[in-house]
């Protein structure tokens, strides 16, 4: 034994290289087992579903093209490889999450803007987006002006000069009350 080796580091290199020996004739075995399969199988086409081609597709490119031409007994390497970029591009092409057009806003945010307009009828969509700005909800003027006019708000200056009966009444209370209604 060299005197800067311990008896640790030796045991250590013993066993990993009995470890890589052992994986090795494991690997020889699997690959002697796909050609007997690969042999009675004989020249029929295999059919894969979508779950198989993904797993060999997953594991081909773990390994590589040069082993790949070495190994694979049941499709091509060029098969296996092609399988995997389509798996990857369709793992990263969004299609389940993709939607005509922008999302919709809260309902809740919405039911704010609404509530604020009534409210305050003489308010712009501006002054509305300063206002949500100052709750912390960042919205644009489109947005806001989109949410009034999908449910039958007019813009501010029309607001303001229609008036409700409430409005009608609550501001001109004192004078109804002070009219006589039973002088003819």
């Amino acid at each position: 034994m060299r005197a800067g080796l311990d008896p640790f580091s030796v045991l250590v290199v013993s066993i990993a290289g009995w470890l890589n020996q052992h994986q090795h004739h494991v690997i020889e075995y699997l690959i002697e087992e796909n050609r007997v399969l690969r042999d009675q199988i004989g020249k029929r086409r295999m059919r894969f579903n979508d779950t198989q081609r993904c797993r060999l597709a997953a594991e081909a490119k773990k390994v590589g093209r040069k082993v790949l031409a070495q190994i694979a007994t049941i499709v091509t390497p060029e098969t296996l490889l092609a399988w995997h970029r389509k798996l990857i591009a369709k793992k990263y092409d969004g299609s389940p999450y993709r939607t005509p057009g922008r999302p919709r806003t809260a309902k809740e945010i919405a039911a704010i803007v609404l509530r604020m307009a009534e409210e305050n009828r003489g308010w712009g969509y501006l002054r509305l987006q300063g206002a949500l700005t100052n709750l912390g909800h960042r919205l644009a003027r489109k947005t806001i002006a989109n949410i009034l006019k999908r449910h039958g708000i007019e813009p501010a200056p029309e607001r303001n000069r229609r008036t409700t009966w409430k409005e009608f009444l609550s501001r001109h209370s004192n004078q109804i009350i002070a009219s006589d209604f039973f002088t003819v």
